[in-house]
Formats: structure tokens, C-alpha cells, sequence
């Protein structure tokens, strides 16, 4: 079977729960983010919106707002991750929720490609839903009409991945 590096980063990622509190390099960042970018999206419109969220208060209240969403007040969704990326995509757009997919994952790849954990954290649509999620992307200066697609949580993990389990038998199926 033909392999190379990129094969090898998509087989051996694995979603990270578990964070070094150390923030990553703005290098990391630039990477992971510039992988985001080059993610397909549907016509070429690059409709997808990341927004990087890195500070303390801001963290700390995104992280309240979804566990509310999960009914888990007091609970850390994000695994105490030093870096979110939030995901959002054009809700006009009709392929907002695929466009905004296939960025998440070349997110996720490409925190792989460089030893960052990562993590797509959902209840992202049903936060920027409310008044209270609406308000922040005003506060932050993004206009306009945006689905949250999710968070892309990002860090140094705390912790050895797990090996992959074994793929199911029939996964592909051939016509």
C-alpha cells in the first residue's frame, strides 16, 4: 500500500482532552491557521469565517456558554486548551455547514502535522444561535449572518494519543 507523510498524519491524528496549560508559538498558529485557509470550500468562495481566541476571559467564557448548552454548568468542554478556533461559516451560503467542515479538518490536520493536539468541540451553532452569542460577534467585529460551525481546540497535549482502533470490515464498500 502506497503511504507518505500526509497519509501518515491523517492515520495517526487523534482528538486531544487533555492540555499542557503553555500556550503554542505564534509559528504553530500561522501554520495550523494557514492549513485552515487552503481548506476546499464549494465554488472557490472561501466562505468560512476562524476566529482565534486565545485569552483567558474570553476562553473562560466561551467555555461556560457551552457547557450551558450541554446542561453541565461548571464543566470544562474544552479541556483547559490554551487556543480555540472558532469555526464559523456564512449562514446565506447552502453549503455553509460543508464549507465550514472541511476547514475544521485541515485544522485538525495540520495541528497534527506539527505534534499541537487538537480537538472539534461541537454546540458551536446553538451558541452564536443566541442573543448572548450573537452580541460577542459584534463585540469582536464580525458582521453579518454566521452559523458556529465548531471550536477547534489546540495545545501541547498532555498526554500520548491512543493508537488508532482497527478500521470496521465494511467501511468501504465497492459498486
Amino acid at each position: 500500500m502506497l503511504t507518505n507523510e500526509t497519509l501518515e498524519t491523517l492515520k495517526t491524528r487523534r482528538s486531544c482532552r487533555a492540555y499542557k496549560p503553555d500556550q503554542i508559538t505564534e509559528a504553530e498558529l500561522a501554520a495550523v491557521l494557514e492549513g485552515g485557509t487552503y481548506a476546499p470550500t464549494a465554488m472557490g468562495l472561501q466562505s468560512p469565517k476562524i476566529v482565534v481566541i486565545q485569552d483567558a476571559a474570553t476562553r473562560a467564557e466561551l467555555s461556560r456558554m457551552n457547557a450551558a448548552v450541554m446542561g453541565r454548568e461548571g464543566a470544562d468542554p474544552m479541556y483547559g486548551a490554551p487556543t480555540y478556533l472558532l469555526v464559523l461559516a456564512d449562514a446565506h451560503r447552502p453549503t455553509a455547514q460543508q464549507d465550514g467542515s472541511l476547514v475544521m479538518g485541515n485544522l485538525m490536520n495540520a495541528a497534527a502535522s506539527l505534534g499541537l493536539g487538537s480537538c472539534w468541540i461541537n454546540r458551536a451553532r446553538e451558541i452564536f444561535a443566541t442573543d448572548e452569542g450573537k452580541a460577542l460577534l459584534r463585540r469582536w467585529g464580525i458582521e453579518g449572518e454566521w452559523e458556529g460551525v465548531g471550536f477547534c481546540i489546540l495545545g501541547y497535549p498532555a498526554a500520548e494519543p491512543k493508537p488508532a482502533a482497527p478500521r470496521k470490515a465494511d467501511y468501504v464498500v465497492r459498486v
